[in-house]
C-alpha cells in the first residue's frame, strides 16, 4: 500500500451557518489542527450571517492557519463549498460537516488515495454521534444517509465508488478545473431544505469530464457527525427520504437515470430488502426495533420514489433547476 504524498498540500473547508453549532463549529476546527497529517489551512465559510462571522474572525484573529470566509454566492452549502475551493490554496481540498469531528489520522489516510494521479476524490467514514446515546431501536442503518452517515451497504475498505459522500470527502483542485464546482439550487439551505445529492451530482459530471478519474472511499478516514435529536424522529426520516427522491430526480434529469440512480438501483434490489428481511427477523425473534426497522425501510423506500416522481414532473415543467458555475481562483502548491 502506498503511504500519502508528504508534499500534497491540503486545504480543509468548514461550512458553518448559525451560531446555535457553536460549540460544534470549534470542536471541528480543533479536530483538524491536531490532524496527524497538518492541513494547511481551514477555511471557515460562513453563509450569510454576519454576527457569526464576526464572532468567529475575533475568535480565529491570531491564528495563522484559520481563515474565516463569507459565503461569496447564493445562501447555502454548495456555494459555501464553491467559495471555499475558489479561496484555497492547497492541491487538494478536504470538506468536513459543521458539527463533525475528525479523528487525528483522517486526512492522512485521505491523503494517502492520492498516491495514484488518475484519482480524483477520496471520501471516508462517517458515524452518527446520537444526541439521545444510542441509536433508535427503530432506525435502520441502511439508512444512516438520512443523517449525514456512511449506512449499511456501502463496501468497505478502499474501494472505488461513484460518488463520494459531501460531509467527509476530498477532491483533487484539478478535478473542480475539469468539471466546475458544486451546483446550486439542489443541496441544503441550512435547516429550511433537507435535500442533497449535489456531491453525487458533481462526481458523476467530473467523471465525464474526466472518463480516467478514479474516486475511492477509505473507510479508515473516519469523523463523527452530531445527530441532533429533532432527527432521531420518524417525522425528520419521512421528511429527508422525501427530498432525497426530489434531489434524485434533479440529478437524474441533469446526467440521465443511467448515472443518477446506477448506485441506487443496488442499493434498492439488494440492499433494503436484505434489511427488511433482517428486521422481520429480529422481530420474530423478539428482539427489540426489528419490526420498526423492516416498516421504516419500506416507509422510507415509498417516501423517496413519492419524492422522485414528483421531481421528476417538476423538473419537466421546468419548475426546479440548478446551476453550475466554473470555480475559480485558488493558488496551487
Amino acid at each position: 500500500m502506498s503511504g500519502p504524498d508528504v508534499s500534497l498540500t491540503i486545504s480543509v473547508v468548514i461550512c458553518v451557518y448559525t451560531e446555535d453549532r457553536w460549540e460544534d463549529i470549534l470542536a471541528a476546527v480543533s479536530s483538524v489542527r491536531a490532524q496527524s497529517r497538518p492541513a494547511r489551512e481551514t477555511l471557515l465559510v460562513v453563509d450569510h450571517n454576519e454576527a457569526l462571522r464576526d464572532r468567529l474572525s475575533r475568535e480565529y484573529e491570531e491564528s495563522r492557519e484559520v481563515r474565516v470566509l463569507a459565503n461569496a454566492g447564493p445562501r447555502g452549502l454548495s456555494a459555501g463549498r464553491n467559495t471555499g475551493i475558489a479561496a484555497s490554496r492547497g492541491e487538494v481540498i478536504a470538506f468536513l460537516d459543521d458539527d463533525a469531528v475528525a479523528e487525528r489520522d483522517w486526512l492522512r489516510h485521505l491523503t494517502e488515495g492520492y498516491a495514484d494521479p488518475r484519482v480524483m476524490a477520496v471520501g471516508g467514514r462517517t458515524e452518527p454521534v446520537w444526541a439521545s446515546g444510542r441509536r433508535p431501536a427503530w432506525f435502520p442503518e441502511e439508512f444512516d444517509w438520512v443523517v449525514g452517515c456512511t449506512y449499511r451497504g456501502l463496501p468497505p475498505g478502499r474501494v472505488r465508488v461513484r460518488n463520494v459522500l459531501g460531509g467527509n470527502a476530498s477532491f483533487r483542485r484539478e478535478a473542480f478545473e475539469a468539471a466546475g464546482g458544486f451546483a446550486t439550487g439542489i443541496g441544503r439551505d441550512g435547516d429550511k431544505r433537507p435535500l442533497g445529492c449535489e456531491e453525487t451530482e458533481l462526481c458523476i459530471r467530473l467523471t465525464r469530464a474526466r472518463p480516467d478519474a478514479v474516486l475511492l472511499i477509505d473507510d479508515r478516514a473516519v469523523i463523527h457527525h452530531r445527530v441532533p435529536g429533532v432527527r432521531e424522529h420518524f417525522g425528520y426520516f419521512r421528511t429527508r427520504t422525501w427530498a432525497e427522491g426530489l434531489s434524485k430526480a434533479l440529478v437524474a434529469r441533469s446526467v440521465g437515470a443511467d448515472k443518477g440512480l446506477e448506485s441506487e438501483r443496488r442499493y434498492a434490489t439488494r440492499v433494503l430488502p436484505a434489511g427488511v428481511a433482517r428486521g422481520l427477523r429480529d422481530a420474530v425473534l423478539a428482539r427489540p426495533g426489528g419490526a420498526g426497522r423492516a416498516g421504516a425501510i419500506v416507509a422510507g423506500v415509498l417516501t423517496a420514489a413519492g419524492g422522485y416522481l414528483v421531481g421528476t414532473v417538476r423538473a419537466r415543467r421546468g419548475g426546479t433547476a440548478f446551476s453550475v458555475a466554473p470555480v475559480e481562483g485558488g493558488a496551487r502548491g
